[in-house]
């Protein structure tokens, strides 16, 4: 009895698995079954191929199989060399760099002040785009859906992030679907209350709203304007009352206002209300002190231990960019931050300049997505977008 035979093969070479064809390449090749008479003829094993056959035709030539070896490498290497030069001639057009939130804001203000530094390294032009919408995450998932190429950019921040996937439902992870390029600044928040409210401190803002139990309120725009607020009745153990605001300005402007005793709000938007004597500054949330304003303490050391929580602003490119690639930009902002004037203009408007690694700034995302992840389970806090 004659079966048709099956060729064995254990190639793992790329370019010779996608040469051979998965059927027999002799094509009226037969072999006994098992226990028939010694076949007429055996073939030499080939490539990890072994048969004996009784052909009917004769066997198509080696020299053909190997041929077709040869151009498969080389359709192999041509792609493989294509990839290199696509990546090497990168970038041959403008870069966009999309940012969650309005003109105006910190958010939008470094990513305008970095953007220079990188047309100027990567000689090509860098266009901001703001797309707004839920909270920051309209941009992010944007970003993190973009073709990996290294011409679309998110300038990212720490709530939408690293936070808001914990709270709301999102399409996105913060970090998995994207590639970390460098932390651009760091800057903190503001306890700020009315000057009306007879408090001077943290320790006397906490007696007083131990006193008067949900009487007292702070204004927020969601994310780290309200978490800000709620680890701070959670560690002060104090019943405070949110009221939501669409944007960081209105609740300044809400806390100015008398329309709320206090409001958390970023260094920006803080430091007019500060210097007008509008509102009185009790507290830095960060670990340590603001150079920008030396006298205003940490609200850690002013009565809250082991109170912190840091906003930060960093550039991230989609997930699957190439690394070099991602390096480029990332030396490119390194490379610019050295700047002094660019330093100073960025301290100018409450912001840190950092400018690290992406090995670096990933670590940081890391930490802050497994921080804040313990914080929601164990404390069950719900924070409005």
């Amino acid at each position: 009895m004659l079966r048709r035979c099956i060729l064995r093969c254990h190639v793992s070479s790329c370019f010779v698995s996608s040469c051979f064809i998965p059927r027999c390449f002799f094509p009226q090749c037969f072999v006994r079954a098992a226990g028939s008479p010694a076949a007429a003829g055996s073939i030499p094993p080939l490539y990890g191929a072994a048969m004996t056959c009784d052909c009917l035709r004769p066997p198509v030539p080696l020299a053909s199989v190997v041929l077709k070896v040869f151009v498969s490498g080389l359709m192999c290497m041509g792609a493989m060399v294509r990839l290199a030069n696509a990546q090497s001639a990168w970038p041959s057009r403008p870069i966009h760099i999309v940012v969650p939130y309005a003109p105006g804001g910190i958010t939008d203000s470094v990513a305008r002040l970095s953007a220079p530094k990188i047309q100027e390294a990567l000689s090509q032009p860098t266009v901001i785009e703001n797309k707004l919408g839920n909270g920051g995450a309209l941009a992010t998932e944007f970003v993190a859906r973009a073709a990996p190429d290294g011409y679309t950019l998110l300038m990212g921040s720490a709530a939408p992030q690293t936070l808001n996937q914990f709270i709301q439902k999102l399409s996105y992870d913060g970090l998995r679907d994207f590639a970390p390029v460098s932390l651009i600044n760091t800057n903190p928040l503001v306890l700020l209350v009315n000057p009306s409210l007879p408090v001077s401190s943290v320790r006397e803002l906490i007696a007083l709203a131990k006193a008067q139990p949900g009487k007292l309120n702070f204004a927020g725009a969601g994310g780290l304007t309200q978490f800000s607020g709620e680890i701070f009745k959670h560690l002060a153990r104090i019943d405070i009352v949110y009221v939501p605001y669409k944007g960081g300005a209105p609740a300044t402007a809400a806390a100015v206002a008398g329309d709320t005793q206090m409001t958390f709000a970023n260094y920006s938007d803080a430091l007019p209300q500060m210097h007008a004597g509008k509102l009185r500054a009790l507290g830095i949330t960060s670990a340590r002190r603001f150079a920008q304003s030396p006298d205003v303490p940490t609200i850690a050391e002013a009565g809250v231990p082991g109170y912190v929580v840091d906003s930060w602003n960093g550039l991230f490119a989609p997930a699957g960019t190439p690394p070099e690639i991602v390096g480029r930009i990332s030396a490119a902002i390194q490379q610019g931050f050295l700047d002094p004037a660019l330093r100073r203009r960025m301290e100018d408007i409450g912001a840190t300049p950092v400018g690290d690694t992406p090995e670096q700034f990933r670590a940081l995302v890391q930490a802050e997505i497994q921080k804040w992840s313990q914080f929601v389970r164990d404390t069950g806090i719900k924070v409005e977008q």
